[in-house]
């Protein structure tokens, strides 16, 4: 079996982990986070291509940036491969999604998608009724105020049940160092996000919330083998036992970082920007929560029963 020496290595990586997460806190606060169009609408363009015509989707974004002031902090444009049938022929398509919304700014790529810039390597779209085959669509916030707040105070709410499960399964320094560890896998995800002007929308909403559930489940299996070891050797020092804990999970820790991580680098390679966000999230959520499991939640029980025995010493 392995043999490391994890907790020998506990006070220099919990100093990084401390730096991290108050890098990460200063870098919400005073950059904030980036909110997708979940969170604030926009619109969407649907424009199809007599058949056989070859667009490429930057090509497009390309073309597009200087109507809807891509690259500010106002716009973000994405654009998608579609296809249609009409009257029985396949035809291609764009769909074109902005985080804005307003009148002048619809009409303004209505007019630009209807009659390209000559020159510009845009073909014109195909034609319905004599009219180009363009629609255009608003799309309000899937998300309201009211909602996130609500979603806070729900991720504050489970996070208080853990605890107080887990302190009841195990004890509360358990309990507490488990709940240290998502929090800390949590913010300095986030701030990787704000640090990086990423857009948080629901798929990264629902990646942080896999990766609570990915990090609790590590630290758990851990916490378990720690609380089995010391029934067996009530004689062994602690410092000993959690390490001979984490060593003993440590193949099963690895396997699973390492079949978890594969389709996320997939993903994050060949996935495009549609799954950016999602792909980022999940992979620093598995790489992160892994180094918590080790580096923060055991560290927090470890000195958390000494200082209690301690304490009982001196009463």
């Amino acid at each position: 079996m392995t043999q490391v020496d994890f907790m020998g290595k506990a006070k220099y990586f919990s100093s990084l982990s401390g730096a991290l997460v108050l890098a990460s806190i200063l870098v919400l606060v005073f950059v904030g986070l980036r909110p997708g169009i979940d969170f604030t609408g926009g619109v969407q363009l649907t424009i199809f291509y007599p058949t056989g015509t070859n667009l490429t989707n930057d090509a497009l974004r390309s073309y597009l940036a200087p109507f809807v002031g891509e690259g500010t902090a106002k716009s973000t444009l994405y654009v998608q491969s579609v296809t249609a049938d009409r009257e029985g022929v396949t035809l291609p398509g764009k769909i074109v999604t902005i985080r804005e919304s307003s009148e002048e700014l619809k009409a303004r790529l209505r007019e630009a998608l209807a009659r390209p810039v000559a020159g510009s390597g845009i073909p014109e779209p195909a034609q319905v009724n004599g009219l180009p085959d363009i629609s255009v669509t608003d799309i309000g916030a899937q998300v309201s105020r009211e909602i996130v707040n609500r979603a806070w105070q729900a991720i504050l709410v489970a996070m208080a049940a853990m605890l107080v499960y887990i302190a009841w399964r195990f004890r509360l320094r358990y309990a507490v160092g488990a709940v240290a560890a998502l929090i800390h896998d949590v913010v300095i995800t986030l701030g990787v996000f704000a640090l990086f002007r990423l857009e948080i929308d629901l798929p990264v909403i629902a990646a942080l919330l896999t990766v609570v559930g990915y990090s609790l489940n590590d630290t758990i299996i851990i916490f378990d083998r720690v609380r089995e070891n010391l029934k067996l050797s009530k004689k062994t020092p602690l410092r000993d036992l959690i390490n001979r804990s984490i060593n003993q999970t440590l193949t099963r820790t690895i396997n699973t970082v390492s079949t978890t991580l594969v389709p996320i680098v997939i993903l994050f390679v060949f996935g495009g920007t549609a799954l950016r966000g999602f792909t980022v999230a999940m992979l620093m959520g598995v790489i992160v929560g892994t180094y918590s499991t080790f580096y923060v939640a055991n560290p927090i029980f470890y000195w958390w029963t000494l200082a209690a025995e301690k304490a009982k010493a001196r009463r």
